[in-house]
């Protein structure tokens, strides 16, 4: 790829071809989601903890799933689509990363009506993003995963450019998938085994 092509004319000891440095790329994908995959489960468990309804639906969907029967992995975590729209929810809400830095190209107006300049530096802080009553109703601050749901029980998609927690457009993470199928499949195995409970306190 071109970051493989730019990391050897900076880095002339990488050689795109050769195993180490390929296991190297591929082992960054991975470990890329580990630390964004944790804060997004943390708070996915917290938010069920304050919401026991959800708990019930999500183990009612993977009841009525049978995954104990079924063995494919990725069919049935496509399956669950309250579990899918609790965690997108979740991630509305707490998203794994909390703000995200642009730099402009040329000078521009934003739809804001703010003038850029060329060069410059744009924080955007995708926690209030994710709590706007202007995108997302009146209920915006409420953990509802059902605005994840169409009518017909399929699972509703947001515009990457307005739920965020995966980036948006070009630059959408390479292992969202694998994020959400291992997130789905550690809640699964969770709530089928455990109460979730918050420590006094904590």
């Amino acid at each position: 790829t071109s970051f493989m092509k730019l990391d050897t004319t900076k880095y002339k000891l990488l050689n795109p071809s050769d195993d180490k440095f390929l296991r190297d790329t591929i082992l960054a994908f991975i470990l890329a989601g580990r630390d964004t995959t944790a804060s997004a489960l943390s708070w996915f468990f917290w938010l069920l903890s304050e919401n026991p309804q959800v708990v019930a639906n999500i183990r009612q969907e993977i009841i009525n799933t049978d995954l104990s029967r079924t063995g494919n992995v990725q069919e049935d975590s496509d399956k669950l689509v309250y579990l899918h729209g609790a965690l997108c929810e979740a991630m509305r809400l707490y998203p794994p990363v909390s703000f995200g830095r642009k730099s402009s190209v040329e000078s521009d107006v934003l739809p804001s009506g703010h003038k850029i300049d060329a060069n410059s530096k744009v924080i955007i802080c995708l926690y209030a993003l994710g709590r706007m009553r202007a995108i997302w109703g009146e209920d915006a601050l409420q953990f509802r995963p059902e605005r994840w749901i169409l009518g017909n029980g399929g699972l509703k998609h947001e515009p990457s450019f307005k739920f965020v927690a995966f980036n948006s457009g070009p630059r959408t993470c390479l292992g969202k998938n694998l994020a959400m199928t291992q997130m789905k499949i550690v809640a699964a195995e969770l709530l089928q085994n455990y109460d979730i409970k918050v420590v006094k306190g904590q």
